[in-house]
């Protein structure tokens, strides 16, 4: 009976990704200004000392992806920290130029959250 289900239930899946998706105008996705504060949903990585780049979500929702170039303050926040971000989900700060159509980050900060309100 398990194995029926779960061809029953494979089956609905490529049946509703076959479906054409109903016609909605796509939303905007807002382009973001550094610095800017977020959590690390993920890290491009081989190890703690070769950090290619990362993923960082926003308030709203949205997540933009950086690419690490040479950092300012590799000293201070070593690009290896980000795991710890990634696992703690402790906002960080992104300071970034856009160049050739990436968004490459230049310097990396502990981000102070906001107190709470009283």
């Amino acid at each position: 009976m398990t194995r029926a289900v779960l061809a029953l239930a494979a089956a609905a899946v490529l049946a509703c990704g076959c479906q054409p998706l109903p016609s909605s105008p796509p939303v905007p996705t807002p382009d973001v200004v550094s610095p800017v504060d977020g959590v690390v949903v993920s890290v491009d990585a081989s190890g703690l000392t070769d950090v290619r780049g990362f993923v960082l979500r926003v308030s709203g929702g949205f997540a933009f992806d950086f690419v690490l170039g040479p950092l300012e303050n590799p000293t201070r926040f070593p690009p290896g920290h980000l795991a710890e971000h990634l696992a703690t989900s402790q906002p960080v700060r992104v300071y970034f130029l856009v160049q050739g159509g990436e968004r490459v980050v230049y310097r990396l900060e502990d981000a102070v959250p906001s107190p709470a309100p009283s």
